[in-house]
């Protein structure tokens, strides 16, 4: 093998380990950023991760009390109606790390009404911390199976299997309209826990598709802001996770009996 050669081989193994390496350093909210890059992130809208990345960073240091994070609070406030759901999403977890934060309060409960599931879900799990319950029948909603429905008349072409892991926005079911292909996603993590539409099958404008029971991270958050703001009426999307069945861990059981108990207690 020639020099030349040499070097371009050397230089292309080099480059296959890099990019990776560099994909991963630029969209990994863990890497610290300097004050000026969390000003400059959190005005960067063409780049929504970079948002996210900004809110992380200030989340973490709003949690160790650090006060120099509140000439960043308007900002917070102003990305709670941001187009993109994830920045709304990890904005309403956020504002719940500072319960002084003037304006915090007053834009969560704006984030109630949300369009999307989470946001409205982090909001409410947020307002716990300000010893506001007002948003209870949105954390409610976190534990129940989330319905996907079809946006329009077509031909199911895909779909996910029963029982398969997905992330937030991934794909349950795919469907062919005005030979156009629309991919329908899930607005939760969690596993698909049904199919109500086959592939081959025709489906009308808002008939349900599949539904998608809540991932563990997000019943255990519900469960234990119930523990503190849940009522009796809310017992029958408690109780379910109590049971010994492979799908619900240990933690989330415990928290699930940890929580009837307290609203019984307090409906005495």
């Amino acid at each position: 093998m020639s020099t030349r050669n040499r070097l371009l081989f050397l230089l292309t193994g080099w480059l296959i380990v890099l990019m990776p390496f560099l994909f991963w350093w630029n969209t990994w909210f863990g890497r610290h950023l300097s004050d000026q890059q969390l000003a400059e992130y959190l005005q960067d809208e063409k780049h929504p991760r970079h948002i996210q990345h900004a809110l992380v960073q200030l989340g973490e240091r709003m949690a160790r009390h650090d006060a120099s994070v509140t000439r960043w609070y308007p900002d917070a406030i102003r990305l709670a109606s941001h187009p993109v759901e994830e920045v709304r999403n990890t904005d309403a977890w956020v504002m719940g790390q500072d319960t002084s934060g003037a304006g915090f309060h007053d834009a969560l409960l704006k984030m109630l009404a949300d369009p999307a599931l989470t946001v409205r879900g982090n909001a409410a799990l947020s307002l716990v911390r300000f010893g506001d319950a007002t948003g209870r029948p949105q954390i409610v909603e976190l534990l129940q199976p989330a319905r996907i429905t079809s946006p329009q008349a077509g031909k199911i072409t895909d779909t996910s299997a029963v029982g398969t892991a997905i992330h937030q926005a991934g794909i349950v079911a795919k469907l062919t309209a005005d030979r156009q292909l629309i991919e329908i996603r899930s607005p939760i993590s969690g596993r698909v826990r049904e199919l109500s539409a086959r592939t081959g099958q025709s489906v009308t404008a808002g008939e349900e598709i599949a539904t998608v029971d809540p991932g563990t991270e997000q019943a255990w958050e519900a469960l234990r802001a119930l523990y503190l703001a849940g009522q009796a009426e809310d017992l029958p999307a408690v109780t379910p996770y109590e049971r010994e069945l492979p799908e619900i861990p240990d933690h989330v059981r415990q928290q699930a009996i940890e929580t009837e108990k307290a609203i019984r207690d307090r409906s005495k």
